[in-house]
């Protein structure tokens, strides 16, 4: 058989799309585990800052660095996960083409469910 073949059959073209989905589940769920920090980190910066001002929340009473440490810290991981996420995700994307407006709000909460799974359990 040859590759046109296969795509012509739809036994493997159906076994074709579950394989490619499967893998992007599996990159995303796998990114999501790291990716409980940059959530975490967005959270606290949330709670501290805009919503503490709003009354919303209240402020972590040994929270006074300023924005110094989130410019440091925060804004480098969050670049640094958000580049991680897009990379993986444009490339299992390219392997597997299916329409962007289904693949990327799947995969982004298919990464979230770690973070969800966490607040549930804790």
């Amino acid at each position: 058989m040859t590759p046109v073949d296969d795509l012509n059959n739809p036994d493997r073209a159906a076994t074709a799309r579950v394989r490619s989905w499967s893998t992007a589940v599996l990159v995303n769920l796998t990114l999501g585990v790291p990716g409980v920090v940059p959530v975490w980190l967005l959270w606290y910066l949330a709670v501290n800052w805009p919503l503490a001002a709003l009354g919303w929340a209240t402020r972590e009473a040994t929270e006074n660095d300023g924005v110094l440490p989130w410019l440091m810290i925060g804004l480098p991981v969050l670049t640094l996960f958000g580049l991680l996420w897009w990379l993986a995700n444009r490339r299992v994307r390219r392997s597997m083409a299916p329409p962007s407006r289904l693949y990327w709000p799947v995969s982004g909460l298919l990464t979230a469910v770690p973070t969800f799974v966490l607040m549930i359990v804790l």
